[in-house]
């Protein structure tokens, strides 16, 4: 009976000493807090006063990453919508055929990583699991950094990054016709800038429609989109046969019914005009991300105070 009473208490001190190992694990292991929580690895007493982390701090975690999980969903909705009307989705083969640069792709690269993002980050909060935070924020550090080269080097190398949008640019010309979503934004952009082609008109000789090749016999030989065309006040209904033959009369006259200045250079210009609103809506953008690091690493650093046995 006595080697049994003194059995009991050698047995209370190893199991706690087994609790105590558990309670202060590392805290970079991928266990989530509350799972240790129902462990129970100290007192009940103890367990209460171990409080969860800050609660409004994870709140608005929950709250950023969930706008930023909702808005993934919505970039891979449209994208994927755009290639159901384009029959991509029932033939993955096409994407492959595909000349120019799609931007639905765009589209869904952006809500592939916005929905991984706003994942992990509500995972981590929300199951206090350090790895998935770490994730979230490790994600958005390198997206910020691989941003601010980005445009330092587009500042530094200028007329590389002008010879690449002119690569860019001719290439999808060439595929206007192949693409609705291309086409798109090709129109758009020469509306929005009053520009046409590249450099200048004659860059719809590109493409096979709009060239002026005797081996053409499109309708739309030398002519340019209906984008290029200098708007009629006048008329209500857009014309979208305004570009036909435009390219067969005297350059002189170009002018009176098309645009006649270049995309490229119509851009390097609107960029000095409105370089404040570029720059306040890159300070935003890096703003935010920086508040989403904040957070992540708070939230990171109480997790690991509480793992690591600080609060009692």
């Amino acid at each position: 009976m006595i080697a049994m009473w003194h059995a009991r208490p050698m047995a209370s001190a190893h199991d706690s000493a087994l609790r105590r190992k558990e309670l202060l694990t590392p805290a970079t292991t991928c266990v989530n807090l509350g799972d240790i929580r129902r462990n129970k690895p100290v007192t009940e007493d103890q367990d209460a006063m171990i409080p969860l982390t800050q609660g409004p701090l994870r709140s608005q975690i929950l709250e950023t990453d969930s706008r930023l999980q909702l808005a993934g969903v919505v970039f891979l909705g449209v994208g994927l919508w755009a290639w159901s009307e384009k029959g991509v989705l029932s033939d993955l083969t096409k994407v492959t055929r595909m000349h120019g640069i799609d931007p639905v792709v765009l589209v869904l690269m952006v809500g592939v990583v916005m929905f991984t993002l706003g994942f992990a980050g509500c995972v981590g909060a929300l199951r206090e699991n350090i790895c998935l935070l770490k994730f979230f924020c490790g994600a958005i550090v390198l997206i910020f950094f691989l941003e601010l080269a980005v445009a330092v080097l587009a500042f530094l190398f200028q007329d590389w990054v002008r010879d690449r949008f002119r690569e860019f640019f001719e290439s999808n010309i060439r595929s206007y016709r192949d693409d609705i979503d291309l086409q798109n934004l090709i129109d758009s952009l020469q509306k929005a800038n009053q520009c046409c082609g590249a450099y200048g008109p004659e860059d719809w000789d590109l493409n096979v429609y709009f060239n002026c090749s005797g081996a053409s016999y499109s309708r739309e030989k030398c002519g340019v989109p209906f984008s290029c065309c200098v708007p009629d006040p006048a008329q209500k209904v857009v014309n979208t046969q305004c570009g036909y033959d435009v390219r067969t009369q005297l350059k002189g006259k170009w002018e009176e019914s098309i645009f006649t200045k270049g995309c490229i250079p119509a851009l390097e210009g609107w960029l000095p005009r409105n370089i404040y609103i570029v720059a306040g809506v890159f300070i935003a953008i890096s703003l935010l991300q920086i508040f989403g690091i904040f957070l992540a690493r708070t939230l990171i650093s109480d997790i690991e105070a509480v793992k690591a046995g600080h609060h009692f």
